[in-house]
């Protein structure tokens, strides 16, 4: 059966995401890469912004105003928070489907959104429609969608390492902490004080302590699973490596507990999701670095009577590229998992 490729647009061409974007779609089977767009590379050939693409992917980018010149089938926007939100306004009567990797629609409203990105937010209409884009939980409505929000890095880690608990309905009120870790790229392509070379290289530190911005993301995902609100403590810290997030969260339960149920509970859970893989053992963000795997660990430990559960992404590909793609299969009917089994990189 032979049918019409994707045709498809990134807009965003110069960060990371934009070139994991393309590395992935490149290879889709399904999919046309047909623009990418970057304001201010216009006319550079995109493998000028990122040598690997050399010989593969030279196609000329274009400013992002060329967008509704095109019939497209879906848009990616690989944009800052805050930027993303004018061109779904724009685009959305575009009869393309979008799928925004930025922050703009992830929350449940423009007051959520206001209060914890510190910005306005210029379309607050985008909230009725838009899905959050986390396929273990959502896949039928990502289906529908026609505005899907790429959950963020460390929410997407965060969540499924204790989406089970909650939704069973079974986790103490307060008794959260999720300490996660991420590679520098989840800070972005520019470059800054913070992830100098000097200030990043044999150093180790948190940072948004008690109020980064993704709180109340993975809090409103929890809670929605839970059918309350959910109240949890977040601390992101910053790992001197490329890429990778692991977390490590922590939390009391209202049932008695063993290590077998504990199993069970996150096996029942997960038993339909190809993505995320129940380790036997502590993963490592080597064990998924370049897949679209979330290795989850959970763990009893009876002393403390507490779970400890730990969970790896790629913070660039299930994190935000690959998430993005798996969306999108969801969105068009393809099989999900197409275009996403590579194989982790190790070493």
């Amino acid at each position: 059966m032979s049918h019409q490729k994707l045709k498809v647009a990134i807009v965003g061409a110069s960060g990371f995401t934009g070139s994991e974007l393309a590395r992935l779609l490149l290879n889709h089977p399904d999919v046309t890469i047909s623009m990418i767009t970057s304001e201010s590379h216009v006319g550079k050939p995109f493998s000028d912004l990122h040598p690997q693409f050399f010989n593969r992917l030279d196609i000329p980018l274009v400013s992002a105003d060329e967008v509704d010149q095109q019939q497209l089938d879906v848009i990616f926007l690989a944009l800052p928070h805050g930027v993303s939100m004018d061109f779904v306004s724009k685009w959305k009567d575009l009869g393309a489907k979008i799928i925004d990797l930025s922050g703009d629609f992830r929350l449940s409203s423009k007051e959520v959104y206001e209060e914890w990105y510190q910005k306005k937010h210029s379309f607050p209409e985008g909230f009725e429609g838009a899905v959050y884009g986390l396929p273990e939980l959502y896949s039928k409505q990502i289906s529908d969608a026609n505005l899907v929000a790429n959950p963020g890095c460390y929410p997407t880690a965060s969540i499924l390492s204790l989406a089970p608990l909650f939704a069973q309905q079974i986790v103490v009120e307060d008794s959260v902490i999720i300490d996660a870790k991420s590679g520098l790229t989840g800070a972005g392509i520019k470059a800054n004080a913070t992830t100098h070379f000097s200030n990043v290289n044999e150093n180790f530190k948190a940072y948004g302590i008690a109020g980064h911005r993704h709180t109340i993301e993975i809090e409103e995902q929890l809670g929605g699973l839970a059918g309350s609100s959910a109240n949890v403590q977040f601390t992101p810290h910053l790992l001197p490596v490329d890429r990778g997030i692991l977390v490590t969260a922590y939390a009391k339960v209202t049932e008695e507990m063993d290590q077998e149920k504990l199993r069970s509970i996150y096996q029942d859970f997960y038993q339909d999701k190809p993505f995320v893989r129940l380790r036997n053992q502590a993963p490592g963000i080597k064990d998924v670095r370049g897949s679209h795997f979330c290795d989850v660990f959970p763990v009893w430990d009876e002393r403390t009577n507490r779970v400890i559960v730990l969970s790896a992404i790629d913070n660039l590909l299930k994190g935000a590229a690959s998430q993005a793609v798996h969306n999108m299969n969801l969105m068009f009917d393809l099989p999900e998992a197409t275009g996403l089994n590579q194989i982790p990189l190790k070493p």
